[in-house]
């Protein structure tokens, strides 16, 4: 049940990167997890470039979500733990599972929570590759016992 909510959430946020492309503002929803305290912290963290793209606006007044480029990458804090998966793969520390879209790929920090959601768009590919970009804003949130094995 969990993957089928994660996969609804992001597929919710990739609505969102396409509506945000050619635009001043990328259009964010937020997580619902997004109030947590330690979002706050994680956002506080988020790099001012990813994948050589330069920090967007977002939609959101809030810190908890952001965005790089054009397309959008999308990071938003507050999401949930995914379900262990054989799709767990670790960047620079922090543990995150992958789940394929048609334009891209989600990762979710695993072993975290509130869970840390990365949405990358298929022309940054190959898109792992931005993951470590996040680790400072991931290690915000305690790594919990779940590992990737």
């Amino acid at each position: 049940m969990h993957r089928r909510q994660g996969l609804i959430a992001a597929a919710v946020a990739i609505g969102a990167l396409v509506t945000g492309c050619g635009s001043d503002v990328v259009s964010v929803t937020p997580a619902d997890g997004h109030a947590d305290p330690l979002c706050s912290k994680a956002g506080a963290h988020w790099p001012d470039t990813v994948a050589s793209q330069a920090k967007q606006a977002v939609s959101t007044a809030g810190k908890t979500e952001a965005a790089w480029g054009d397309p959008a990458i999308i990071a938003r804090c507050g999401v949930s733990m995914p379900s262990p998966s054989e799709d767990c793969i670790s960047a620079n520390g922090v543990d995150w599972v992958m789940h394929e879209l048609s334009d891209g790929k989600s990762f979710v920090t695993y072993g975290r929570l509130p869970a840390i959601q990365v949405l990358v768009p298929k022309d940054y590919a190959p898109e792992p590759m931005v993951l470590g970009a996040f680790s400072a804003a991931a290690k915000q949130i305690p790594q919990g016992q779940h590992r990737c094995s």
